[in-house]
């Protein structure tokens, strides 16, 4: 099953982000196949300001054990997440990354 989190990041922590971005990298190649996709919400002058990360976990409980595990959650990049059983309706994966 698909699980997506959905984060908000906490006001000011745009170098915190920074700083721990290398750890929350090296956190989500860890995954593997478990990691379906990930990436930065951005604002409207493209910095980062949340983001979005797909799990392929067996339960809600799982997903929400490696959405803690990211090193952005106890780093405090982030003021919320939740985490939300997911659907692919429609797959055009050929977006410019």
């Amino acid at each position: 099953m698909l699980y997506a989190m959905i984060a908000k990041d906490a006001p000011g922590a745009q170098q915190l982000r920074t700083d721990t971005r290398p750890v929350h990298l090296d956190h989500l190649k860890s995954l593997g196949q478990k990691l379906v996709f990930a990436g930065a919400l951005l604002d409207a002058d493209d910095r980062p300001e949340g983001s979005i990360v797909v799990f392929e976990a067996e339960s809600l409980a799982e997903a929400e054990q490696l959405a803690a595990a990211d090193p952005f959650v106890p780093a405090g990049v982030f003021a919320s997440y939740e985490v939300k059983r997911w659907r692919l309706a429609i797959n055009n994966s050929g977006a410019e990354l």
